[in-house]
């Protein structure tokens, strides 16, 4: 059960939510917009100020390595609804939730989620990416692109919902692939065998070694 919960063969191919989430934050210098709305300009200030945190010089220090991944973490956290996502990553059993239950699963599933991408953001190397365009709906927005990493490209699309006058991210979609419904499908196996309780045990062993590593 532990694997699955920790996102190394859970999570599908190529490292899918590190390399998700890194590709998330390398869309800057060599962007092209074929047409942008209120929710990719939403995107593209996050992505700006990630950029200027990565080639500070000065974050770059060793010493420094603690206070840059905060400050990454806060930047990415103000546009990641990890609410949302964490609603929609367990699904129908969330309702049944108390307050306190949610407040923890969502602190836990947000750890998880820095600890797969932390690294991968941090180890970007600059590769281009195209915006294709952006649909919305309401409150709703899918802002698609595709990144070019040598020959390759690949589709990757962020949905965004617009709460509180702001747009904010609660999935990601990996070539066709969502986070949400991926860790959704790994969750529901978990809760299929076991309970609640199992689940956020598992999850406080992960974060626990997070935390320790």
């Amino acid at each position: 059960m532990m694997c699955a919960v920790a996102g190394n063969r859970g999570i599908g191919r190529a490292m899918f939510l590190g390399i998700s989430l890194a590709l998330f934050f390398g869309v800057g210098l060599a962007a092209q917009t074929a047409w942008a709305g209120g929710a990719t300009d939403a995107m593209k200030g996050t992505i700006d100020e990630v950029l200027r945190i990565l080639q500070d010089k000065n974050l770059k220090q060793p010493e420094k390595s603690e206070e840059r991944r905060k400050l990454l973490e806060q930047v990415v956290g103000e546009r990641f609804d990890y609410s949302e996502m964490s609603r929609r990553a367990l699904g129908a059993p969330w309702a049944k939730l108390s307050d306190k239950e949610k407040e923890e699963f969502v602190g836990l599933f947000q750890t998880l989620l820095v600890n797969s991408y932390a690294d991968k953001v941090e180890a970007y190397s600059g590769e281009g990416v195209d915006y294709i365009n952006e649909r919305t709906e309401k409150d709703y927005a899918e802002v698609r692109t595709k990144v070019l990493t040598g020959k390759t490209e690949i589709p990757l699309d962020y949905r965004l919902l617009f709460k509180a006058s702001v747009w904010r991210v609660y999935d990601v979609v990996v070539d066709g692939v969502s986070l949400v419904n991926n860790y959704r499908g790994q969750f529901t196996k978990i809760l299929r065998s076991g309970s609640f309780a199992d689940l956020l045990d598992q999850l406080r062993k992960k974060s626990d070694k997070i935390k320790t590593s």
